[in-house]
């Protein structure tokens, strides 16, 4: 276990296994993607209260699940960075930020075209929606000290910071419909209890929730893999890979 801990720590070692996993997984999630959004916004039956409105859940709930999940990820990588002082570490913190800031904005767009045939209205301060902007602004933060910073090392340390207090944000998102009255519905799918969505509108939801999970991993694998390589652009390993590309 703790020899594969340290290739982790190791670029060359990374960029590789990352491009093995890409080759592969790619290409499953973007067949996983076609069937899912087809099956879900074409085939599923109409609400018996939303009629077709409530199909964009297929976009909307995936992208706010792995929004949350993409935070979690960011802020361990921000603890291994601070702890064990792994440059690979920060490398997945920082490609993890703008993906997760962009499913969190897909996220809030979907919820408020939602909102309006549901709701009435295009935006509430509820009491989740509010709570996910944070989470924007937590992400968009990421960023931003990444590029507020000459220093690698510094940025990394100033944004794992940022990131683990930013942790707060994340049972507030997840607890809000039950601490405070909120418009915003409680969660159809449920780890336990009984799941209050019909069967068949949930399989091709949980097709799309899967189905995002490996597109957060494709789209950090290839950050991860350019980050790398601008990092790493003076090393012999990389001055290597670009002759072998040009041969």
């Amino acid at each position: 276990m703790w020899s594969f801990f340290h290739k982790l720590g190791s670029p060359p070692w990374l960029y590789r296994i990352a491009g093995t996993i890409l080759r592969w997984l790619l290409p499953v999630t973007i067949v996983a993607l076609c069937v899912g959004v087809t099956w879900g916004l074409l085939y599923t039956a109409p609400d018996f209260r939303q009629g077709n409105s409530y199909r964009i859940i297929y976009i909307h709930v995936p992208a706010a699940a792995v929004a949350l999940a993409g935070y979690y990820v960011m802020a361990i990588a921000g603890a291994v960075s601070l702890i064990w002082k792994m440059k690979m570490a920060d490398v997945a913190m920082k490609s993890c930020a703008p993906i997760g800031a962009a499913l969190t904005f897909i996220a809030l767009v979907t919820g408020s075209i939602w909102g309006k045939p549901t709701w009435g209205t295009w935006w509430v301060w509820d009491a989740r929606i509010t709570s996910m902007l944070i989470l924007l602004f937590l992400y968009l933060g990421v960023v931003a000290l990444y590029e507020a910073y000459d220093n690698k090392e510094a940025a990394g340390k100033a944004c794992a910071v940022l990131t683990l207090v930013g942790m707060v944000n994340i049972p507030i998102i997840y607890k809000s419909v039950d601490w405070w009255y909120s418009l915003h519905q409680p969660a159809s799918i449920k780890m336990t209890g009984d799941t209050t969505i019909d069967p068949s509108m949930l399989y091709p939801l949980l097709l799309m929730i899967a189905s995002f999970y490996a597109l957060f991993t494709c789209c950090l694998l290839m950050n991860m893999r350019a980050e790398i390589l601008e990092r790493e652009a003076r090393t012999g390993w990389v001055k290597k890979l670009a002759l072998g590309y040009r041969s």
